[in-house]
């Protein structure tokens, strides 16, 4: 039997979009890989063709389900590459990349740990193109270009859109590219980024780049004092939040029985943090905050490990074997299943999210569209996101933490209150709101 491809829309003359997959191929995705499945919604609902250029570790064969198979497979294990050809290509990528067209079979299940099948009318595929094209960079300071093979399925895209800085460019596109933040150069401390090597991709990047795009004016700024863009080649478009339905619409009952029956936590009887746990998200101060404050309601701590963490955990262990603190007061949870994570939050007392600095910080956002309170930070892109719908404080100031939890855990009507302002707050940032936005740019571009 012969897979099925996706079928492709035959108005070929309407605009068509290809987006970088960079980070949407990684296993267990990424913040930016929410954007670029949000940005790929954004277009069809425009009418716009869209297309994700992928670099697989296999080359494309004849069988369409063999080639959707290497696209939803992930990076290979380091045992599978050959050493000689990644040399061979890497000195020669500075030359180009040439991506084929790939329909999509029908008969690969994807995995929905990270956002399951994208809705696009194709993908684009040529081996290995982030990894070498990164390495070449590296080693030989060049850009790698990359072209696209006009088959009977497609015609080359109008517009490449980078959703975030990479090496790579399509010479006979639009070149779009997001940044969501600089983090690295505002807050080098909290990467693992090499700043010079990082500072140059940036520069690279934007410098090439026919118009850019950010989240916030926060970056906006930082793009315009730290990398010296002229502020008429970027446009702030922020960022679409959005849920499944079924999560969202679930009944209280349930989402009770989830946070009671599973995870043995009472309704609204916990404050919540969710997101990676890293330095910048200032998760010591938040514990030590909460230590503190005497209230009776446990810190849920919901995060995997990400940059420069082996301090945060370390003080996560020490709680845990220190019988000066009472186990119930810290819960830690290093994965969780999305729906339960969902109703996790739905019944939080609050949501502290109090980072030292954000490109636009979309768990705030997530916990405002599911009615939860939110105490958060003041720096970075934080007060354009919350507005007047959050506790606002300063990040570094144990004791202003401290407070922020003890005003939420004493004050009812505090709490109803913000969670009325969260949901009208989120609204903002609607998906049909974020469509308009970037629709406007592509327009100013003339596609």
């Amino acid at each position: 039997m012969r897979s099925s491809p996706l079928a492709i829309t035959p108005a070929l003359s309407r605009p068509s979009v290809c987006i970088d997959g960079f980070n949407m191929a990684l296993p267990k995705g990424s913040g930016i890989a929410t954007y670029g499945r949000n940005l790929v919604h954004a277009l069809n609902t425009t009418g716009r063709l869209t297309s994700i250029l992928y670099g697989p570790a296999a080359d494309q064969t004849s069988n369409i389900a063999a080639n959707t198979a290497a696209l939803a497979d992930g990076p290979p294990p380091r045992s599978r590459v050959n050493k000689r050809s990644r040399w061979r290509r890497t000195l020669t990528s500075r030359f180009g990349r040439t991506a084929e067209f790939i329909p999509l079979s029908d008969l690969v299940i994807w995995s929905n740990e990270n956002g399951g099948r994208p809705p696009i009318n194709g993908a684009w595929s040529t081996r290995d193109l982030y990894s070498i094209a990164g390495r070449a960079f590296q080693k030989y300071g060049s850009v790698t270009p990359v072209s696209f093979r006009r088959s009977m399925h497609s015609n080359s895209p109008d517009v490449m859109h980078w959703t975030c800085p990479l090496p790579l460019h399509a010479p006979k596109a639009i070149n779009l590219l997001t940044v969501h933040d600089l983090i690295p150069l505002r807050l080098p401390h909290t990467t693992t980024d090499d700043t010079s090597a990082y500072l140059r991709l940036c520069q690279t990047s934007v410098d090439r780049a026919d118009h850019i795009v950010v989240v916030s004016e926060t970056t906006r700024r930082d793009l315009i004092e730290i990398l010296g863009v002229n502020e008429d080649r970027i446009t702030n478009t922020y960022q679409a939040v959005s849920l499944p339905s079924d999560l969202i619409d679930k009944s209280q009952e349930d989402a009770i029985l989830d946070i009671e029956e599973t995870l043995g936590l009472g309704w609204q009887g916990y404050f919540l943090y969710f997101g990676a746990v890293e330095p910048k998200k200032n998760l010591a101060r938040l514990i030590e905050a909460h230590l503190t404050s005497n209230v009776d309601a446990p810190l849920v701590i919901v995060g995997g490990r990400g940059w420069l963490d082996a301090d945060e955990n370390a003080f996560l262990e020490q709680l845990t074997f220190n019988s000066n603190v009472r186990s119930d007061r810290i819960r830690r949870f290093p994965y969780m299943p999305f729906h339960l994570l969902v109703s996790l939050i739905r019944g939080a007392r609050g949501v502290v999210f109090p980072s030292l600095y954000e490109g636009f910080g979309l768990p705030v956002l997530e916990a405002m569209l599911l009615g939860a309170p939110v105490i958060t930070s003041n720096a970075g892109s934080l007060p354009e996101v919350a507005g007047s719908a959050a506790l606002s404080i300063d990040p570094y100031d144990i004791s202003a933490i401290r407070d922020a939890i003890r005003q939420v855990d004493g004050d009812t009507s505090l709490r109803n209150e913000l969670s009325q302002k969260g949901r009208l707050q989120a609204q903002r940032f609607s998906p049909e709101n974020y469509s308009s936005a970037i629709s406007k740019v592509y327009a100013r571009l003339g596609v």
